[in-house]
């Protein structure tokens, strides 16, 4: 992936709210998604996002003067999900995103402005919705901070599994309860033990958490028993979402043993609706994550000079509170992390390679987790479980309320940047999630 000239950061846009400091959808972002107007019965399509408007894809077709494969790209994204964009592939995504780029270019004519203008729908006014159909997901563990913040609090003295080094990894989760941003997040019940008892009880989690990731989603699919090399690994990956995977520790710490993460996970994970494509993060690409002295180099099938050079994304990611109080105050939300995806151990590559290399097929709108990202500095934390350590050091919100965990009635909003000297910020707007009661028993 090269820079051209939808990454010039002299290119402004005739929507004027594109152009505005801190936008998070300026005219070098383009993200994906489907909406449908608030309020009404038809049925969601595709979009994108420009400024505080999203486009209609199919509406705008003919006013954007759509050809060959920026037409075929639009018509395959008309439908309630983004499947059929996504299994295109890279020459149509990049097909469309030259035409959307020049169409919403202040240098576009006056004629052709209005024409296309019909068809944006300000944001206030769109409902949005989750923009893939999610087949399979798949949660990796890709920080070695977060592995060693959490096996220090179980294993003192060998916080960090030997494997962890070795290989990406991962379990397969629930696909049916990812939801969009907005959606209320129930507690979940579950069976906990206390160290004291002599049996597990059913209840409520008392240990709510949320995780800080991302999530890679996947474009064209590869057949059953044909590995993607990690050289074209990316090749495969359409773009990434925002990915709050909520976790009830105390569920988690009963019944992880022996087969992992199960009811601790599956109740919801939270995704933004945009999907942020590969071609707007590459002027944010990073090398690969320094490896420590004495660490193992990967095994040749993840190992490649460009993916170490060029393989990670610098991506900084924000965790905020605003509890119920806070929200009756009016107060604003309480930052509690920020981190960057570039600190992470693995790339985004290697996860694929390495999914696929016993011959595992991943399919268009696939999701794949990078894991809870952390960094090696205080406040870089991705978790509360690691803020907290476990919970014997809680947070102090604005107005004095304290959390070792979530709370019923908090709100979780998580947010990202990418930001280079030289470049156009882009966001990736919001995925956020309220938590509510348990259900009775």
């Amino acid at each position: 992936m090269k820079l051209d000239e939808t990454h010039d950061p002299r290119r402004k846009s005739w929507v004027k709210s594109a152009n505005a400091d801190g936008c998070a959808f300026p005219i070098q972002n383009l993200p994906f998604g489907v909406f449908r107007r608030k309020g009404s019965k038809e049925a969601p399509r595709g979009g994108v996002a420009i400024g505080n408007q999203v486009l209609d894809l199919t509406a705008a077709a003919r006013a954007l003067g759509l050809a060959g494969k920026a037409l075929e790209a639009a018509r395959a994204a008309g439908g309630t999900s983004l499947n059929p964009l996504a299994a295109l592939g890279r020459p149509h995504w990049k097909a469309l995103r030259l035409a959307l780029s020049g169409a919403l270019s202040a240098d576009a004519p006056a004629k052709r402005q209005a024409a296309i203008a019909r068809h944006l729908v300000p944001l206030a006014r769109a409902e949005l919705c989750i923009p893939v159909t999610i087949g399979d997901y798949t949660d990796f563990y890709t920080s070695s901070y977060h592995a060693t913040n959490i096996g220090r609090m179980f294993r003192p003295d060998n916080p960090l599994m030997p494997n962890f080094k070795w290989i990406p990894i991962g379990y397969h989760g629930r696909s049916s309860s990812i939801v969009v941003s907005g959606t209320r997040v129930v507690r979940p019940n579950g069976q906990t033990k206390a160290a004291d008892a002599e049996a597990p009880a059913f209840g409520p989690s008392k240990r709510l958490d949320y995780e800080v990731e991302l999530g890679l989603v996947i474009g064209p699919g590869n057949a059953l028993g044909k590995p993607v090399p990690l050289s074209r690994a990316l090749d495969h990956v359409f773009g990434v979402v925002l990915l709050n995977d909520w976790s009830a520790r105390d569920i988690q710490a009963w019944e992880y043993q022996p087969l992992g993460p199960f009811l601790a996970k599956n109740f919801a994970s939270t995704v933004s609706p945009w999907i942020v494509t590969l071609e707007a993060l590459t002027p944010f690409r990073a090398p690969a994550l320094q490896r420590p002295a004495g660490d193992p180099q990967p095994l040749p099938y993840l190992t490649d000079a460009h993916d170490a050079a060029t393989g990670h994304l610098d991506i900084e990611v924000e965790m905020w509170l605003r509890s119920a109080k806070m929200r009756a105050m009016k107060r604003e939300p309480h930052r509690l992390s920020h981190t960057s995806y570039k600190s992470s151990y693995w790339t985004p590559a290697q996860l694929v390679a390495h999914h696929t290399g016993n011959g595992c097929n991943l399919r268009p709108g696939d999701l794949l987790g990078t894991g809870t990202i952390s960094g090696p500095a205080r406040g870089e934390e991705g978790a509360l479980i690691e803020i907290t350590q476990g919970g014997k050091f809680p947070v102090e919100l604005p107005g004095g309320e304290m959390r070792a965990f979530i709370a019923d009635g908090d709100e979780l909003i998580q947010r990202a940047r990418c930001a280079r000297a030289g470049c156009v910020s882009i966001g990736f707007g919001e995925a956020a999630g309220r938590v509510v009661p348990a259900p009775a028993l």
